[in-house]
């Protein structure tokens, strides 16, 4: 995999995970604070899902030539860290997520400014 083909697909995920912690901050507050009601599947899946993207990424792209490269390498690595969390401290990892629509939002805007970067750098640098 290559770091541009990476970034393409990497940047509008982080890029609409965004907009939806913008314009529906609600929902996922609600789906947040009921977390710790989630379907073990559920939650599994999602760990699994995560570690295994990361791995992907990182096996595939250990790359720090660059700020692009850099990135990657890193998002790869927080994708590992967040799917194994999710997969051996589930309970801790579910209670982990109590937060406000405020710190959604941010979190949103983090999101949009990270994946319009990542997308700058991947398609017009």
């Amino acid at each position: 995999m290559d770091t541009l083909f990476l970034g393409k697909m990497i940047a509008p995920y982080l890029f609409v995970s965004g907009l939806g912690f913008l314009f529906s901050a609600n929902f996922y507050e609600r789906l947040l604070i009921n977390s710790d009601k989630s379907d073990p599947l559920a939650v599994n899946l999602s760990g699994m899902v995560h570690f295994l993207i990361g791995l992907a990424i990182v096996l595939n792209h250990h790359l720090w030539g660059n700020i692009l490269e850099i990135l990657i390498t890193l998002l790869g690595f927080g994708f590992i860290i967040k799917g194994l969390t999710t997969i051996v401290f589930p309970i801790l990892t579910l209670k982990s997520t109590k937060i406000s629509v405020k710190l959604l939002r941010i979190s949103g805007i983090g999101f949009i400014v990270a994946g319009l970067f990542l997308g700058y750098m991947s398609y017009f640098a």
